[in-house]
């Protein structure tokens, strides 16, 4: 993993499955500063609590073998929706200017998923990405882990 620098001005995307943290640095590279810009929730409870149905069974043309369907995972499916959602909130930030350069800080699953999602004009702006789960993690000990990067 490449050094990071939070330069003063810098945002910080702490995010997850059902949680995202807009920071950014009000103080510089030595002393940083992260300051809570927004935050966005996703409910998006395990698959087995949103699941009610078994998974649907067909029999082939001869009637002779019975397969069954794969089950949705819907706990996957919610998180991917919700990195389409903050992939969508980073662009209408970057269109009206609001930040200069991000850093990504997200499980290695989110941030395959926010890339694809991403405009032009938010992927410009990406100054580095660490494959992470820091959403629990208090905003003083987040600079330190992303300044020890």
């Amino acid at each position: 993993m490449a050094y990071i620098e939070l330069d003063r001005g810098i945002w910080v995307l702490i995010a997850d499955g059902e949680k995202a943290l807009f920071l950014k640095n009000k103080g510089d590279v030595t002393y940083p500063d992260l300051t809570l810009v927004c935050e966005m929730h996703e409910e998006n409870p395990e698959t087995r609590e949103q699941g009610t149905d078994r998974p649907g069974r067909y029999r082939d043309a001869t009637g002779a073998h019975k397969s069954g369907f794969e089950e949705t995972d819907w706990h996957r499916i919610g998180k991917e929706r919700f990195a389409t959602e903050i992939a969508e909130r980073l662009s209408m930030l970057a269109q009206r200017d609001r930040f200069q350069k991000i850093i990504l800080v997200a499980p290695p699953l989110v941030l395959g998923e926010l890339r694809k999602h991403f405009a032009k004009d938010v992927l410009d702006r990406i100054a580095a990405e660490v494959p992470k789960t820091l959403t629990n993690h208090p905003v003083a000990e987040i600079e330190k882990i992303l300044q020890a990067s």
